[in-house]
């Protein structure tokens, strides 16, 4: 099944109905979605907003790739991922991965796989600023080229 993949590193603040109308398809019996948020707190810290970084040409280069695995070992349609860049303050989306197939079960695991894997591959940088005025940049303990130690 051959689809449109749609990608996007954005600072605009995220939208899931935008997104979802990228992956919207009158073939498509299930649309699944993953948002990701700011949290209020992590650690015991209060959390007062996120700040991402992002080498862009290669984040999308990455996140192509991985629309091309889902598309190897699922039959999906349509795959959007829109990642936000700079500020993202607490409640709002910093990413958000949608993929339509005709079943539910392909669409589920598609995003399953596809947000794990942005995890793990894709370079963009998350730094965590908390209420007492420090900061932390977060080494995804996921993520491949993270020290293992």
């Amino acid at each position: 099944m051959s689809g449109e993949d749609f990608v996007q590193i954005t600072s605009e603040k995220l939208s899931v109905e935008d997104v979802t109308k990228k992956v919207t398809s009158p073939t498509a019996g299930a649309i699944s979605i993953f948002v990701g948020t700011t949290r209020d707190n992590f650690d015991g810290k209060k959390v007062v907003q996120l700040e991402y970084e992002a080498y862009k040409p290669m984040a999308e280069k990455e996140i192509l790739k991985i629309c091309q695995q889902v598309r190897e070992k699922w039959k999906v349609e349509h795959i959007a991922v829109v990642h936000r860049i700079g500020i993202v303050p607490v409640t709002e989306a910093s990413v958000i991965i949608a993929v339509s197939s005709a079943h539910r079960k392909e669409a589920l695991e598609a995003v399953h796989y596809g947000i794990d894997a942005l995890k793990t591959t894709v370079p963009i940088w998350k730094k965590e600023v908390y209420a007492d005025g420090s900061n932390n940049w977060k080494e995804n303990k996921e993520c491949d080229w993270a020290v293992k130690g």
